[in-house]
């Protein structure tokens, strides 16, 4: 009688559980809101929701991390060649809460498209890191961590008549494939889809150039096609 009891009360929760899992899974994260991107041509908007987890500089084609004690060349990000010089390297972690439509940040014309694949990817981040990031909000910094180096990732240059920059999108161990929706010598405008990527991943924003102010800071929650992370100085 007690089992019986017990079962009444357990399938229940169990089909409630799995039909709000399956509603998150399926349709949740899916989700494509409605935004409309500030008309400004010095802004940089954000390319995806997220929280900003690191902001750094780039000298000489090199950022520094203190984790490894040692510079790391942003080309073992972006996975190609880029402009020598200095920049800004920003990080934004997406977790499986935030919408996963990334977004151009700038009105511009898409460069180039480099697809680096790999035979295995490595997760993000362990289930701490995961819980302050994902329901505490509390930034952590993941600069310099493996899977930064050695996922999957696409790259994608673009530039305007004052701005270049690129975005990297890193895959992380869950995520089934990143959709493009933008080609090379493509115009696109600031907040326009250019691609969605599956489950956890995180964007990193390539600068090039010094003459930025930053409207975002590290722990920032910030919301693709919709948040200015920073302006281009007159």
């Amino acid at each position: 009688m007690k089992l019986k009891r017990i079962l009444k009360i357990l399938i229940p929760v169990a089909a409630i559980w799995g039909l709000v899992v399956l509603f998150l899974q399926k349709i949740w994260f899916y989700r494509d809101p409605i935004r409309v991107s500030p008309n400004d041509p010095n802004l940089i908007i954000s390319p995806c929701d997220g929280q900003v987890v690191y902001i750094r500089r780039i000298e000489d084609g090199k950022v520094y991390s203190e984790k490894l004690g040692q510079k790391i060349d942003i080309t073992e990000i972006t996975k190609t060649d880029i402009p020598e010089g200095t920049g800004w390297l920003i990080g934004i972690y997406m977790s499986p809460l935030d919408v996963h439509f990334n977004y151009a940040p700038i009105s511009g014309s898409v460069d180039r498209i480099v697809h680096t694949q790999t035979n295995l990817n490595l997760p993000m981040v362990d289930l701490w890191e995961y819980i302050q990031l994902t329901y505490l909000r509390k930034a952590v910094d993941l600069f310099a961590k493996r899977y930064e180096l050695e996922n999957e990732r696409q790259t994608i240059f673009m530039h305007n008549e004052r701005i270049h920059l690129a975005m990297v999108e890193i895959a992380d161990k869950f995520v089934n494939k990143i959709s493009t929706y933008v080609s090379e010598g493509e115009r696109t405008r600031a907040g326009q889809k250019v691609s969605f990527i599956e489950r956890g991943s995180q964007v990193d924003l390539v600068l090039f150039g010094e003459d930025f102010e930053f409207l975002a800071k590290v722990g920032d929650q910030v919301y693709g096609a919709l948040t200015p992370i920073a302006r281009l100085k007159k």
